[in-house]
């Protein structure tokens, strides 16, 4: 598979993504868990069907000490015993945030009640920009079919 364009070839692109890696360097630091976000990049590019993003991120949290069978049972975790409550919470946020357009109401106060009951306001906030910007990395990569299986870890910075 070839990519339909490199984004990166285009100077005002290459600009905006030079954002997107600031705000995901930012949100790397914040105390949200690096597994629970990991995680949720997983689980968010899985339902966007984004290769690229699941090759990274497989990878990144593979390096990072993560298991092969948590990283197996990503797509399942409602029937696996693998995740914690607090990164249960972290998934179904992940999942409702990802397919606004699937529920007429978004997010359900029950989901966000659910992670708020694990995760302070900051780590809620780096949880919601997590999930937001690997919507938006997903939607990129889909959109001009970027291959996956060549990343190595580290690769973007």
């Amino acid at each position: 598979m070839e990519a339909r364009l490199n984004p990166l070839a285009s100077p005002h692109m290459a600009k905006a993504l030079k954002h997107f890696i600031a705000a995901h360097g930012a949100l790397t630091e914040s105390t949200l868990p690096a597994a629970t976000q990991e995680l949720v990049k997983i689980r968010a590019s899985q339902i966007n069907g984004c290769a690229g993003c699941i090759d990274m991120h497989t990878k990144e949290a593979a390096h990072a000490g993560e298991t092969a069978l948590r990283l197996n049972l990503v797509a399942v975790w409602r029937e696996a015993t693998v995740f914690t409550e607090a990164e249960r919470a972290a998934l179904e946020l992940a999942e409702q945030g990802t397919r606004i357009a699937d529920a007429a109401g978004g997010v359900t106060d029950e989901a966000w009640a659910n992670a708020a009951k694990h995760y302070d306001e900051d780590e809620l906030t780096a949880l919601v920009g997590v999930i937001a910007l690997i919507n938006a990395f997903n939607r990129l990569n889909v959109i001009t079919q970027q291959p996956a299986g060549d990343y190595k870890v580290g690769q973007h910075g």
